[in-house]
Order: structure tokens, then C-alpha cells, then sequence
């Protein structure tokens, strides 16, 4: 029997959008001695948005991924910075361990739902 709640849906794609950029900064990081290769990224909050609206509608959408602009490029062309790739892989890190524990207290919420009158 599995019992889900919408905001077990809405954390659930919360971990994703983490997960996603999670990868995401490791590819980033594994491309830093790429010539030419250019940092990838995506607006979490806007993501976030759509991906609760999604819930609403029962659509899922995956993450517009996209060049990250504004950033120094090397003369080889790559514009990875280890810098901020480890500052967003630490973030991502927290946003989804800050998603387990939420999820940890809704499912425990829910079963002290079920277990109140016993």
C-alpha cells in the first residue's frame, strides 16, 4: 500500500530538481579541462514553480537546462569555475538533504494520522 500526500508530490520534485543539478554541477565540474565546453545550469526557483504547478496538473516537466551566461571564459573557451561549482554542488547538497528530512516528517506525520486513535 503506498499513501501519498500532495506535499509528498511536491517534495518529490524538489529532490528531483536537487538531483538534476546536482548532476549537472558534476558535468560541469568533469568538463573543466574541456576546450570550448560552456557551464550548464538552470533557474531552480523557476523550475521549482513550474514543477509545483505540475502537481496541480498532473504534468511533469523536465528542467530547461541551459548555457549559464555571465560568466569569464578561459582563451581555450571553457567558462567552468571550480569556485562555483563547488558553491552550487554545496547548495544542491543542502536543498536535498533539507527535501529528505521534509519528506521524513511528512511520511511520519501521515502515520501518526493513521495510528491517532489507537
Amino acid at each position: 500500500m503506498q499513501i501519498e500526500t500532495r506535499l509528498c508530490d511536491q517534495l518529490s520534485r524538489y529532490l528531483d530538481l536537487a538531483v538534476t543539478e546536482t548532476k549537472l554541477t558534476a558535468a560541469n565540474m568533469a568538463n573543466i579541462d574541456t576546450p570550448g565546453y560552456r557551464t550548464r545550469g538552470f533557474d531552480f526557483q523557476a523550475e521549482m514553480q513550474k514543477a509545483l504547478a505540475g502537481v496541480d496538473t498532473g504534468r511533469e516537466a523536465p528542467a530547461q537546462v541551459a548555457d549559464v551566461d555571465g560568466l569569464i571564459s578561459r582563451p581555450d573557451g571553457n567558462n567552468v569555475s571550480m569556485d562555483r561549482e563547488g558553491l552550487h554542488m554545496a547548495e544542491a547538497q543542502l536543498k536535498f538533504r533539507t527535501g529528505v528530512a521534509l519528506i521524513r516528517l511528512e511520511n511520519q506525520r501521515v502515520m501518526d494520522a493513521i495510528h491517532a486513535d489507537k
